[in-house]
C-alpha cells in the first residue's frame, strides 16, 4: 500500500561505505523523511538567496543626475541586466536541459563568481561605460535557478521544498536591497555598494551549494510518482516541443505578464517606496518581502499533498488566476483609498508571486508526471525565462522612448490591471489545451 501523502516515508536506507562511516550523503539517505525535506528546502533556499546578493542590490541605489545616450543611467543598467540574463535564459534552455547532475554545484559556484567579479569591474570602469559590467552580471547569475531546482524536482514532496526554494527570490530580494540601502546610508558610493554587498553573501554561497551538493538523487518510489528526470538531447527536446508547442504559447505568455510586472517591482521598487513615502527606510524592502514570502508559502506549501498529477496541474491554474485577481483587486482598493500604499504593495505583490512561483516550481513539475514525459524541468521553465525577460527589456525600452507624463505609482497600478485582463484570459486558454492533450492521451 502507498504511504499517506501527509507523512512521506523515510528515505532508503544507504550502503555503509568501505571506512565504515557514512558520508552526508548516506545519512541523508538513512534520515526521516522530515529531515530531507528541511535539509534540502534550507540548502537549496540559501543558495538561491545568496546569488541574490550578487544581482539585486543596485537596484537599491538612484543613480541620479547620470545619463547615457539621453536615457537614465539606472533605467540602462536595469536594461544592461536583464538583457544579460535574457540571453543567459535562451541559452539557457539547451545548456540547463543537458545538465548532468555532477556538474551542478560547480557551475553554481564559477557563476555565482563571475558575477561577483562582473560588480568588482562596475565599480573600478568610470560611469556611464561601466553598464556593460552590469550586462555581464546578469549573463551567468541567469543560469543559477534552473541548477538549483535540478536539485530538487523529480521528488513526491517537490511542491513543498520548492515552495520554500521559490520564496528566495521573494525574500531576497527584499534582503539584497536592505544591505545595499543601507551600504549607501553608511556612505559607501552606489557604484561600490553592488560588489561590497556581494562580499556578504560569499560564504552562505559557498557553503550552502556545498551543503546541497550532498542531497541524494531521487528514490525509485519518487521515480514511480514523478517520472524520471534525465538531461534532454536536442530531439527529445524537439519530440516535446512536437507535442505540447501549441498549449505552451498561452502559457508563456502568462508568464511573460509576470515576469514584466515582477522585475519592474523589484528593479524600481525604490522609486515606487520613496513616491509612498519611505526615501530613506532600509528595512522596508526586507520587511515587506518577508511577509510576502510567508503569504506564499502559506498558500502553495502544501501542494505536495496532492498525489493525482494531472489534478495538482490544473490546480496551479487556479492558484494563478486567483493571484491575478489578487493584485488587481488590491490595487483597486487602494485607487479607492480603502487600503494604505503599505498594503497595497504587499497584497499587490503576493497576488503576483502568487501567479509567478507556481510557473517556476510547481506548474512544469506537475506537467512532466501528468504527461509521463522522461525529461527536466529546467528545460520548460527556461523557456518561459527566456521569452519573459525579453518582454521585460521590450517595455523597458517603450517605457524610456515612448515620452508619456506618468508617476510610478500610476505606472505600476496600470500594469497590474493589463496584466490581470490579458493574464486570466491567457491562463484559461492554456488549460484547456492541455486538457485536450491529456483527454487524447488518456
Amino acid at each position: 500500500m502507498s504511504p499517506s501523502p501527509a507523512t512521506p516515508p523515510t528515505m532508503p536506507a544507504a550502503v555503509l561505505p568501505a571506512g565504515g562511516r557514512l558520508t552526508l550523503k548516506a545519512r541523508l539517505q538513512r534520515s526521516p523523511a522530515w529531515v530531507f525535506v528541511l535539509y534540502v528546502s534550507l540548502t537549496s533556499f540559501t543558495v538561491y538567496a545568496s546569488m541574490y546578493g550578487f544581482r539585486k542590490p543596485f537596484t537599491a541605489a538612484s543613480f541620479d543626475g547620470i545619463t547615457f545616450l539621453g536615457i537614465s543611467y539606472k533605467v540602462v543598467l536595469v536594461i544592461s541586466q536583464v538583457l544579460g540574463y535574457c540571453l543567459s535564459k535562451f541559452y539557457g534552455i539547451r545548456f540547463i536541459a543537458g545538465m548532468r547532475p555532477e556538474r551542478r554545484a560547480w557551475f553554481i559556484v564559477a557563476l555565482i563568481g563571475t558575477g561577483w567579479l562582473s560588480l568588482l569591474l562596475f565599480a573600478l570602469v568610470p560611469a556611464p561605460y561601466n553598464f556593460v559590467f552590469m550586462f555581464v552580471n546578469g549573463l551567468p547569475l541567469g543560469m543559477v535557478w534552473g541548477l538549483v531546482f535540478g536539485f530538487v524536482e523529480g521528488r513526491r514532496v517537490t511542491e513543498l521544498m520548492g515552495a520554500v526554494l521559490a520564496t528566495s527570490f521573494v525574500f531576497a530580494s527584499g534582503l539584497a536591497k536592505t544591505i545595499g540601502k543601507a551600504l549607501l546610508l553608511h556612505g559607501i558610493s552606489e557604484f561600490w555598494m553592488p560588489f561590497l554587498a556581494g562580499a556578504v553573501f560569499v560564504l552562505p554561497a559557498l557553503i550552502s551549494t556545498w551543503l546541497l551538493n550532498q542531497t541524494p538523487p531521487p528514490t525509485p518510489e519518487d521515480i514511480a510518482q514523478r517520472t524520471i528526470r534525465l538531461p534532454m538531447g536536442k530531439e527529445e527536446r524537439r519530440a516535446f516541443l512536437r507535442r505540447f508547442g501549441a498549449a505552451l504559447i498561452p502559457v508563456v505568455s502568462a508568464y511573460v505578464m509576470l515576469t514584466i510586472l515582477r522585475d519592474f517591482t523589484e528593479d524600481f521598487a525604490n522609486e515606487l517606496w520613496t513616491e509612498t513615502g519611505y526615501k530613506d527606510n532600509a528595512e522596508v524592502f526586507a520587511g515587506t518581502s518577508t511577509i510576502v514570502s510567508l503569504i506564499v508559502l502559506a498558500v502553495i506549501g502544501g501542494f505536495f499533498l496532492i498525489r493525482n498529477n494531472y489534478r495538482a496541474f490544473q490546480l496551479n491554474n487556479v492558484i494563478i488566476i486567483g493571484g491575478f485577481i489578487l493584485a488587481a483587486g488590491s490595487t483597486l482598493a487602494f485607487h479607492l483609498h480603502f487600503i494604505s500604499p503599505v498594503i497595497w504593495i504587499v497584497t499587490a505583490s503576493a497576488g503576483l508571486y502568487l501567479g509567478y512561483v507556481p510557473y517556476n516550481c510547481f506548474y512544469f513539475e506537475r506537467m512532466l508526471a501528468a504527461y509521463r514525459v522522461p525529461g527536466n524541468v529546467g528545460f520548460l521553465i527556461y523557456i518561459a525565462d527566456a521569452f519573459g525577460y525579453l518582454g521585460t527589456v521590450v517595455v523597458l525600452l517603450v517605457k524610456e522612448f515612448v515620452h508619456v507624463r506618468y508617476n510610478w505609482v500610476d505606472f505600476f497600478t496600470g500594469m497590474f490591471y493589463v496584466a490581470a485582463i490579458g493574464g486570466i484570459l491567457v491562463v484559461l486558454w492554456g488549460s484547456v489545451l492541455f486538457a485536450k492533450i491529456y483527454r487524447k492521451n488518456n
